[in-house]
């Protein structure tokens, strides 16, 4: 089997060197042909163009900066749909916008092409030792057919739904991510403010609740989840709690925008007459603005 990688650079590399190590045939192409040097002098072959690395592979991968990038790359001149052939599956790695990869998926289905979007997670530190989360989202099929190859990619392989679905995955768990980082700077200098000194307060949350994910792996799945909210952790209790941190915050003049918001939302859910159930019913205020709920 032929394999193609076009985008060979921060993570892209070593990706691609982890197929070219579990013994697959590979074409990579980069607009900046240095950045594949180390893969040709391992036995990659070069393209010209995304179109000839089409042309001449069963699967072509991506891992681009954005969706402008792969929409250049997948749709413009001398771009994958131009070379792919019919029968060939087109995996795109990029973290991506949904719409995007759903209307390039359309037009290689019209050309009997195959796609599937693959975002990983991990960093170009995970992909040096294949220690990886590959996200993917497309018909079972197709996944199944190109999974030997994923998994020579990354250690752990989810199909996560439909086409599209690993780049949703993919962005709603980076900005969580994000989100994460920002509120814990807010309480990270405020605990130093205060007089905690910072690797003390660095390590008391990677051995707390927060750095053991006990939420997420242990009470939400008991309450949330399940919509059960029987107190567990009373919601006037957290209220408390987020008191305490803006009256210490006001103290010492630190700003905590998030925790400003998070506190709103509860105060919200205590105006509803929740003090009694346990705090996670707070998220249910989210549900009800978005009009769904997550229920496992």
């Amino acid at each position: 089997m032929q394999i193609g990688y076009i985008g060979t650079g921060n993570i892209g590399e070593p990706m691609a060197a982890n197929i070219l190590a579990a013994g697959f045939q590979l074409i990579v192409y980069d607009i900046a042909e240095g950045n594949a040097q180390r893969l040709l002098e391992q036995g990659a072959q070069w393209g010209n163009s995304p179109a000839e690395v089409a042309a001449k592979c069963d699967i072509i991968c991506s891992c681009l900066p954005g969706p402008i990038e792969m929409e250049s790359v997948a749709l413009g001149p001398l771009g994958i749909l131009e070379g792919i052939r019919e029968g060939s599956v087109y995996i795109d790695q990029t973290t991506n916008s949904p719409e995007l990869v759903q209307r390039v998926h359309g037009l290689l289905k019209e050309r009997g092409a195959e796609m599937l979007d693959a975002p990983v997670s991990g960093g170009r530190e995970g992909a040096l030792v294949r220690d990886l989360l590959v996200v993917v989202g497309g018909e079972e099929a197709v996944f199944q057919k190109c999974r030997p190859l994923l998994e020579a990619i990354g250690e752990r392989v989810y199909h996560a739904g439909g086409i599209g679905a690993g780049c949703i995955c993919k962005i709603t768990h980076n900005t969580a991510v994000f989100c994460t980082d920002m509120a814990m700077a807010e309480c990270w200098t405020l605990a130093v403010k205060a007089g905690v000194a910072p690797e003390v307060i660095v390590d008391v949350f990677r051995n707390a609740a927060l750095g053991r994910m006990s939420n997420l792996n242990m009470r939400l799945p008991d309450t949330y989840f399940r919509g059960d909210f029987d107190p567990r952790f009373a919601l006037k209790i957290a209220r408390k709690d987020l008191g305490l941190a803006s009256e210490m915050a006001r103290a010492h003049n630190v700003p905590m925008r998030i925790a400003q918001l998070c506190e709103q939302e509860y105060m919200e859910a205590m105006g509803r007459g929740w003090e009694g159930r346990d705090s996670s019913i707070v998220l249910t205020l989210q549900e009800e603005r978005a009009g769904v709920q997550v229920r496992l």
